[in-house]
Parts: C-alpha cells; structure tokens; sequence
C-alpha cells in the first residue's frame, strides 16, 4: 500500500469543529460518544475528539483521566481495562465510552477530524496505536496535543499527518503543577523541534505576543479553543482560522461548509 496522502489544513479552515461531537451532556448525545458524534455528522459538522488508553492498550475516546466527571466513577481510564470500562454510562445516558476504532468506523470521514492525544507518561504508545488505526482511514484528520512529544512522535514516525500544538494561559486552566514544564508549554518554545503544522490556542488568549510571533515564524494558521457563543465566534472569527465550539449551534455555518 502507497503512503497516505497528506491532510491539508484546506479541510478545517473556516470551519466550526464540534468539540467532543455535537453533545449535550444533560441530553442522549453526550460528549465523546457515538450519538454525539452521529449527531455532528448529520449537522455537517467537523469534529474534535479526545483519546487516551485504557490498562489493557485500548484507546478510547474519552477526555478526563478518570472518570468522576462523566460516569461518576472513581476510576482512572489507565488503570483500568476496556471490559471494564464498558458498563460505564456517560452521564447516565445509554452511551458507553466508545473504543476509537469504533468512533472512526461511526465517522468514516463524512467530515473532517481532530484528534486530541491527552497528555500522559506513555502518550507515546498512544500515537503508535492510534496510528495504526489511522493508517486506513478515508477521510481528512488531524492530530493536535498539549503535550509536544506527540507532535514529535508524528513528525518522525508519520509525516504525512497534519498536526497541530495546543497551548493558551498555560497556568489559568491546563498548568501540569510543575513550573518549568509549564513555562515550555507558555512559550511553546519546543515548536522549533515540533513545526506544528497549526496552533490551537484558547481564543480568550488570541493577544498574547508568543502566539504572534510563532505564527510569523511558523507561517500557520491558528485553530480558536473553546467557543461558547455566538458572541464569541463572532469575535474571534477574525483571529483565527477555524473554531471548536460547544454549547450552541454556529448560526453562520450551513450544513457541510465553511462560515
């Protein structure tokens, strides 16, 4: 088999991306799982969707480390295994936590794809796998991570895989606790190794310098995090190149096109 042709960022720009699906966590379509992805794709929809692994290497689409938030549950996604995870309802819908072959298969590049790699010790393994369930994918996709050795792991290892570096205020929502760490991802000083094909940074954030100056130096597009209102899309538009949103529905975005 020919290596896969590359995604273009031509695929996400300017386009609202539904941030974990077109989900409704008080609904039957809540975030990262099938029916809100479903439901996104019958919208038209981009999607951004997040994955880590379970104990037994199993990736699965889901965003928090553990799973109090969603399923109520103390358990930690990694110390777990797939089976065991299976009987957890997400937000006590119907919905499961979704394996991410299960979420590609539902999607099948009907519209174009963000994939968040979690930052963990062994998010290195994640890429590999999740790399090989991409290998075969027919639609457009992209990786994105707050976490630089994903990025680095997908420049060396696969090339033809557009991706794209996290960051915003570091310490207000996403600090990892250790100073330096943070401060490197502040900065986003490891772009220089990376060469993010994109940056994705928290809209609120769009006048920080450092995000200026490395896309003067990048010569990239930017991808605004977390819009939650037309208000705010309506604002951040002109900052910006494409748009994960939640919470409401764009109304400047017709069914599978751009703004």
């Amino acid at each position: 088999m020919g290596a896969r042709m590359r995604t273009s960022f031509a695929d996400f720009s300017q386009r609202c991306i539904a941030h974990r699906g077109l989900h409704d966590n008080t609904g039957d379509h809540p975030e990262n799982t099938l029916a809100s992805f479903q439901r996104a794709v019958e919208a038209g929809f981009a999607i951004e969707l997040d994955i880590r692994l379970t104990r037994d290497d199993q990736v699965v689409v889901t965003h928090d480390e553990d799973l109090q938030r969603t399923c109520g549950s103390k358990a930690i996604v990694r110390a777990v295994t797939y089976e065991e995870l299976r009987g957890c309802r997400v937000y006590g819908s119907d919905q499961g936590i979704p394996l991410f072959t299960e979420a590609l298969e539902l999607i099948g590049g009907q519209v174009p794809l963000v994939i968040d790699v979690k930052p963990e010790i062994d998010a290195l393994t994640t890429c590999r796998i999740a790399d090989r369930a991409l290998r075969d994918y027919p639609g457009p996709f992209c990786v994105q991570s707050f976490d630089p050795r994903v990025l680095l792991w997908f420049r060396t290892h696969n090339p033809s895989v557009l991706r794209g570096q996290l960051s915003g205020d570091i310490g207000r929502e996403t600090g990892s606790g250790v100073p330096i760490v943070d401060a490197t991802l502040n900065s986003m000083a490891l772009n220089a190794l990376t060469w993010p094909d994109f940056i994705g940074y928290n809209w609120l954030d769009a006048a920080r310098p450092v995000l200026h100056w490395w896309r003067r130096v990048l010569k990239c597009p930017l991808v605004a995090w977390t819009i939650r209102s037309q208000a705010q899309l309506d604002a951040a538009r002109h900052s910006f190149d494409a748009f994960i949103f939640e919470g409401f529905t764009p109304r400047s975005l017709s069914r599978n096109s751009a703004i």
